[in-house]
């Protein structure tokens, strides 16, 4: 596997840490010139490009990358949380975004998803909703850059879930598919369940899971609704 490129160099530590523990090979730069100096023969796997000390310069190395004859991809870009307007103006510079703040954990989820979507890479089995991402692979689950403790069957209910966006299940689908067929519990245990599950997301984001009256709950919408 060819390395990741790194902005700024040195890089965040928070950056670093969680490119060695996820173990990708990566070299830092300081610009574009170093950039193409320390390409390797079969180019870079992907870039991952700090905002947070010089974003002038990440974003001055981020055009510079998409406006290569094959444009690099993937770009994963960390941000501040005041940046987050800019980014609308400056779309196509990147492929996600990340925030600061966020653990290794999230940082390593977004950039193995991004890798996976362009088949380079290790595979990482990962569930991205907005600011939710789960790990198939470690059973880690972050919201906004934030661990949540989960049980496993917290964890279970939450990837089916986030599994399909936008559509409703009944309290009884919800126990076959998630609990199993053999498990004797009534529906009263979903409830408590998504009641745990919204606590744990906390108020901001406790709507990802939303009860549809007289039917059961759905996550989020739709990926392909407007």
């Amino acid at each position: 596997m060819e390395p990741l490129l790194c902005f700024p160099d040195p890089p965040l530590p928070q950056l670093a840490k969680a490119l060695d523990a996820a173990g990708y090979p990566w070299t830092a730069v300081g610009d574009a010139e170093s950039a193409r100096r320390a390409e390797p023969e079969d180019g870079w796997t992907g870039a991952i490009v700090s905002a947070i000390e010089d974003p002038d310069g990440a974003f001055a190395l981020c055009r510079a990358l998409r406006k290569r004859e094959t444009p690099l991809t993937p770009l994963l870009l960390v941000v501040d949380t005041h940046e987050l307007a800019e980014l609308e103006l400056r779309e196509d510079l990147f492929d996600d975004f990340t925030l600061a703040r966020s653990v290794p954990d999230e940082i390593e989820a977004r950039l193995g998803h991004l890798l996976w979507r362009t088949g380079r890479g290790k595979r990482h089995d990962v569930i991205t909703y907005g600011p939710l991402a789960l790990n198939l692979e470690t059973y880690q689950a972050v919201v906004a850059g934030r661990p949540l403790d989960l049980t496993f069957m917290e964890y279970e209910l939450l990837r089916f879930l986030a599994a399909h966006p936008g559509k409703v299940f009944t309290r009884e689908v919800l126990l076959s598919r998630v609990w199993g067929y053999e498990y004797f519990g009534g529906a009263r245990t979903v409830d408590v369940h998504i009641r745990r599950l919204r606590a744990k997301l906390g108020e901001e984001h406790a709507n990802l899971i939303e009860t549809v009256r007289s039917v059961g709950y759905r996550f989020g919408r739709a990926r392909w609704a407007p």
